[in-house]
């Protein structure tokens, strides 16, 4: 009696430990047919049934030398044809390589991108299967509203054999004409030009994700952002060859914070109005951040000649560590030194400094603003200002020309000290100032 008391207590027990298991999603799946199956059933996050659709499934390998372009494509048009929510999963252990790949919207219901594993370009110009004699930014998502991309995988532009050369694949991932997206916790590497670029795109949100590339590595611009509205980039790391940030013509509302940058070129705004463009760029904030071991910290650059306005610009609770150029603005930008002044420049307003503090190398002005003798850059403020010097050097002297603005706190509690700001607005404004800004 006593011992069957004693199974039956056993055994009850044993069920109930498997079914506490079972509630909690830990029960061991023993084989790779197990675990697909796990991976391709359906699950019902909220009130929406998401359907998974694994590469695996659509034939890819993950060596990391097989072209698994196809299957990634198959993949793509499956999901993105689904009427129910929708993720595409890249797994984690396998390692992918695709061919430029433009994946195309409309989708019939929003997509979930989950890289898990790693996704990989072609290892170099010899394994990369140009289009029409073009090189292709490697991975495009065009015309998709609503998508996710996300994951806690790599994303490897392989660019190394790239970087001393003059023609290049433009972007490793590229959003164009898209809107509603976001993306996650991805890492990027080693892209052969841009890391990640946005192109007409609205209501974007950045959030964790990790950009890295050597310091010597050129033109390898973080994110790049061009004619792209209402964007946040949030909590992120990006250490790269070129800016990691840059912000081009048509960007508004775009907001960057608790952003880690360097070593780098900085976060920038421009370079605009080249070859006598007009460029438009306005509300644009970058707070609570770090810019280290960079050769610029917060820059607006322009071209002589180019016509626009940069409005409403707030650089705010920025912390320097040994950046060469921590404020600048240059409206005299220009690549080989041998450009002609002209009168015609886009128009700079309402930019302001706001605690910006930390260390300088002394190689030049850790306040720098140049700007355009026919157009003056008008309501420049700096307040809580504090650059000191990089390993106890002597504070060097800050630069302004046709700088019209003010500092709220005190010159000489600035440092360095700040009196070469001209006082006011200027005392004439050129008529096609006042244009460029009403038609932006």
């Amino acid at each position: 009696m006593k011992s069957s008391w004693v199974l039956n207590t056993l055994f009850v027990f044993v069920i109930l430990v498997f079914f506490f298991l079972f509630v909690q999603g830990k029960l061991p799946s023993s084989t790779k047919h197990r675990q697909l199956q796990a991976l391709s059933r359906k699950s019902k996050p909220g009130s929406k049934t998401t359907v998974v659709f694994n590469v695996l499934s659509f034939g890819a390998v993950g060596n990391g030398i097989t072209d698994d372009s196809q299957a990634f494509n198959k993949a793509w048009d499956s999901a993105c044809q689904s009427k129910k929510s929708a993720l595409l999963l890249v797994p984690a252990k396998y390692s992918f390589m695709i061919q430029a790949t433009i994946f195309r919207g409309p989708c019939k219901s929003r997509l979930i991108f989950q890289i898990d594993g790693a996704l990989m370009a072609p290892d170099g110009p010899k394994a990369w299967k140009q289009k029409n004699g073009k090189l292709d930014s490697w991975v495009v998502f065009q015309s998709i509203t609503g998508m996710s991309l996300q994951g806690d995988g790599l994303i490897d532009g392989r660019g190394e054999k790239w970087w001393n050369l003059h023609k290049r694949p433009e972007k490793a991932i590229s959003f164009d004409f898209s809107f509603e997206l976001t993306i996650r916790g991805v890492r990027v590497e080693n892209s052969p030009k841009f890391h990640m670029a946005f192109n007409m795109c609205k209501n974007v949100h950045v959030e964790r994700i990790s950009i890295k590339a050597p310091a010597n590595s050129p033109n390898t611009d973080g994110i790049h952002l061009e004619k792209t509205n209402n964007l946040k980039i949030y909590n992120s790391f990006i250490s790269s060859g070129d800016d990691c940030i840059s912000i081009g013509t048509g960007c508004h509302n775009v907001d960057i914070r608790n952003v880690t940058c360097g070593p780098s070129h900085g976060i920038s705004i421009g370079s605009l109005g080249r070859d006598k463009s007009r460029a438009c760029v306005s509300n644009i904030t970058v707070s609570d951040s770090v810019i280290k071991h960079s050769t610029n910290g917060v820059r607006i650059k322009t071209w002589q000649g180019g016509s626009g306005a940069v409005s409403k610009i707030t650089f705010q609770n920025i912390k320097m560590d040994t950046v060469l150029n921590p404020i600048i603005i240059d409206q005299f930008y220009c690549l080989d030194n041998m450009c002609p002044n002209q009168t015609s420049a886009l128009s700079i307003s309402d930019v302001s400094y706001k605690s910006i503090r930390g260390t300088y190398d002394v190689s030049g002005p850790p306040v720098h603003i140049a700007c355009s003798d026919s157009v003056p850059c008008r309501n420049v403020t700096l307040s809580g200002v504090q650059l000191r010097p990089a390993q106890g050097k002597s504070l060097l002297k800050p630069f302004c020309w046709e700088a019209y603005g003010s500092i709220y706190t005190h010159p000489s509690s600035t440092l360095p000290p700040v009196s070469c700001l001209l006082n006011g607005p200027p005392k004439k404004i050129a008529k096609f100032d006042v244009d460029h800004h009403s038609q932006c």
